[in-house]
């Protein structure tokens, strides 16, 4: 029997990276897209006939219950949610109800729908926060520092709350950073791709950066949904760090981007106050060695390797646009 797999977010980076796993593994797809005049399907127009989207929003459980009644998956993969960090300071109850409520509404709608279907619930390394020590495993203890994190919190719980009342298949990845050319422009790390070839391409000459010393642990997207995948394959459901186990900061990230085009970042980058968070988190870095156990999931691609693919990918992007212009 095909397997089926449904994801919610999956118009994201993420999403998409999972929804091209999952096809090449001869699962059958669909997506949960909400009613929006601007849903933005970029990331997956390459897999729009293959994919099935039905409509549904998290914060309606009614409409997650009919879509999972209408698709009847095997896996449930929860990957939607206000996933901006500085966002979540200034909308703290729609993030609230997204981020943290939606997963209670999913995770309900599968205990009234099928109990049987396998759920993975994006946990987040911004839980970690104000971190109680380095590096952060699953035993660490939280203390998030925004609202987002907060809500990723509950969400987390809540999880383990189903698993162990309900005895359902629900399993979370603490994922740390994890970027690609598919990760919106509004997040640090493709502000500076994005940019950086702007800058080399003439289009710009200044890129604007909050904290420079925040340090993070950066791994490539495209790996961790297939940490993903895994955890809805074992015989049992738990909790996993996904990581690198390499911190690097954001002032490393500039460096590595702005030489891969011959250019020095200290004479483009400006820190502005204005985007400097009301809580900081300074240092994340994590310790994937029971994803690596269990799991047998190790990340491919490196650091550097990475921020090169983003600027080379930014590059093409921006001389593509600008073949069209001319």
């Amino acid at each position: 029997m095909t397997k089926r797999a449904f994801i919610t977010g999956i118009t994201g980076q993420d999403g998409s990276y999972l929804a091209e796993l999952l096809l090449n593994k001869g699962y059958e797809v669909a997506g949960m897209v909400r009613r929006s005049s601007t849903v933005n399907f970029e990331r997956i127009s390459h897999l729009m006939d293959q994919v099935e989207f039905i409509s549904g929003d998290l914060l309606d459980q009614l409409s997650i219950v009919e879509a999972l009644k209408l698709f009847e998956p095997s896996e449930v993969y929860n990957l939607a949610a206000q996933s901006f960090v500085q966002t979540s300071f200034s909308q703290p109850v729609l993030t609230g109800e997204t981020t943290a409520l939606g997963v209670t509404r999913m995770l309900d709608a599968i205990r009234l729908t099928d109990p049987a279907i396998r759920f993975y619930q994006a946990s987040s390394s911004e839980m970690f926060g104000k971190v109680a020590e380095v590096p952060q495993k699953e035993s660490t203890p939280f203390h998030p520092r925004s609202p987002y994190g907060v809500a990723k919190v509950y969400g987390h719980w809540i999880t383990v709350n189903y698993r162990e009342s309900y005895d359902l298949h629900a399993s979370s990845g603490m994922l740390f950073n994890h970027e690609s050319p598919r990760r919106g422009l509004e997040f640090v790390t493709r502000k500076i791709s994005h940019t950086a070839a702007q800058i080399a391409l003439g289009q710009t000459d200044e890129l604007h950066l909050g904290n420079l010393d925040a340090k993070r642990d950066w791994g490539f997207a495209g790996d961790y949904v297939e940490a993903m995948w895994k955890m809805l394959q074992q015989d049992s459901a738990g909790d996993y760090v996904v990581c690198t186990g390499e911190t690097h900061s954001v002032k490393e990230f500039c460096e590595v981007a702005f030489s891969h085009l011959n250019l020095d970042w200290k004479d483009y980058v400006k820190v502005d106050e204005k985007l400097i968070r009301p809580a900081e988190v300074d240092l994340l870095v994590g310790d994937a060695s029971k994803a690596d156990e269990i799991l047998n999931w190790k990340p491919t691609v490196g650091f550097e390797d990475l921020v090169r693919m983003m600027v080379d990918a930014d590059m093409a992007l921006l001389e593509g646009r600008l073949e069209g212009l001319h």
